[in-house]
């Protein structure tokens, strides 16, 4: 038997030179099969299951192999090797600091024993940077623990959170997905899944991951958590809306404060939650404070055009005509439909009329004044600045109390013109209109 085991492992060795790893495998187990106690044939089959990357498999085989003979150097190496590609620093460097004893020039053992420290100083600096939330510094970590451990799924799992947790949504669930696909019952890998739909608010579907996890691992904290708060945002959501469509304003902008409070962490949801809180803020006349909402929701997602089409229109509401018209062109930018031209003109014909003269403000009334209105009011103001009632007083004041009497004068002959009157409304310049002599009209007109 030990004269045919030798001979598979000659066969396993010719087939591991060629690389053929798979055949190498096959006669290394024969030989196994055949002399079960001889270390070396685990030796080299952990090395062909190393060179396969199905290092679990490889390190019970090097484990075998130093419990039949302690002071074989190789079998310990390989297990090191084996403990660092799956990420466990503190057995791979008790392995090599095993060979060290046996071989202490060994300059393998050497290098590969700082790499486990290394890996170790890594793992430390993640755990660190993960609790002070600085999840790229945890990604970057986990990127330089991967090429020491590169079979290491809790590393991987790390990774794939924070990179969700960074919005980084497409790269989380390669890695998940990769993970899946070697083992369909990781209960981490099926959580980060749950956490990307969670966070890419596909609420339903996120829910259906973490329960599966849960199922896997019902002791897994994090996604008990999460599903819990995938549910609670969900309902506090739906029941806002639900009272923003019957018209109960207030209960809707409170319900809404209060998902927002569930998961800061969850930055779509919560962009949307801003801009409808917005939507109930403006309906209740909170416009600064629905305002502040839609900065927010675009600070969290700054593609998200209805945050900004409902900040216009708060701004066109405060008469923050310049804000509105950079809303509006964003908007515009981004998506040139029709609806969008038609707000950005307006916008922009708004803040041309704000900064001429208002002659509604110059006579008092509101821009839906009567006919009769819009005389009384002039009447008013031509009597209250007219040169004769102040013929007394100083010569600044008489100047700026003249400025005011054409001022109305130029007003009234607007706006009680129908046809000067609706251009003017419309932002059309009127000066090739009026050639108008304030205090002679004036005169006329009102002591006509």
């Amino acid at each position: 038997m030990e004269r045919q085991a030798e001979g598979f492992k000659e066969q396993g060795n010719a087939f591991y030179s060629k690389k053929d790893y798979s055949e190498a495998f096959n006669y290394y187990t024969k030989a196994i099969d055949a002399s079960p106690k001889n270390a070396s044939y685990y030796g080299n089959r952990a090395a062909t299951l190393m060179m396969l990357c199905r290092f679990r498999e490889a390190l019970e085989d090097s484990q075998q192999a130093v419990r039949l003979d302690d002071c074989f150097m190789k079998g310990h190496l390989r297990e090191g090797k084996c403990h660092l590609s799956l990420g466990n620093a503190m057995a791979a460097s008790r392995c090599f600091q095993k060979v060290l004893e046996l071989e202490p020039s060994n300059r393998e053992a050497q290098q590969e024993n700082k790499n486990a420290t290394t890996l170790l100083e890594f793992e430390r600096m993640a755990e660190f940077s993960f609790e002070k939330r600085d999840f790229r510094k945890v990604v970057y970590c986990m990127d330089r623990a991967l090429a020491l451990a590169s079979a290491c799924h809790r590393f991987k799992i790390l990774k794939a959170e924070c990179l969700a947790l960074l919005g980084r949504y497409p790269e989380a669930q390669s890695v998940a997905s990769d993970i899946l696909r070697m083992d369909s019952t990781n209960a981490d890998a099926l959580y980060v899944r749950g956490l990307c739909l969670y966070y890419e608010d596909c609420i339903d579907k996120a829910v259906q991951f973490f329960v599966q996890a849960l199922r896997m691992a019902p002791d897994h904290e994090k996604a008990r958590l999460a599903c819990r708060n995938a549910k609670a945002l969900k309902a506090k959501k739906e029941e806002g809306n639900q009272a923003f469509k019957n018209c109960n304003y207030e209960a809707a902008y409170q319900l809404y404060t209060e998902a927002l409070a569930i998961d800061p962490n969850n930055i779509k949801t919560n962009a949307k939650l801003y801009c409808n809180r917005a939507t109930a803020g403006a309906k209740l006349k909170k416009l600064n404070q629905a305002i502040e909402d839609c900065s927010s929701a675009i600070k969290l997602d700054d593609t998200y055009i209805k945050a900004y089409l409902r900040r216009a229109q708060c701004y066109m509401d405060t008469e923050q005509y310049e804000e509105a018209v950079r809303d509006y062109e964003k908007v515009y930018q981004t998506e040139k439909t029709s609806d969008h031209k038609h707000l950005l003109k307006t916008a922009q014909m708004e803040l041309k009329k704000s900064k001429r003269k208002d002659y509604y403000k110059v006579l008092g009334v509101g821009k839906n004044a009567t006919e009769d209105e819009i005389k009384k009011a002039y009447r008013k103001r031509a009597l209250m600045h007219h040169p004769d009632r102040h013929s007394a007083a100083t010569p600044e004041v008489q100047k700026e109390e003249e400025k005011k009497f054409k001022e109305v004068g130029e007003a009234f002959t607007v706006l009680s013109d129908p046809k000067k009157k609706m251009r003017y409304d419309n932002g059309h310049d009127l000066e090739d209109d009026c050639g108008f002599d304030g205090r002679g009209n004036e005169k006329s007109l009102f002591f006509g």
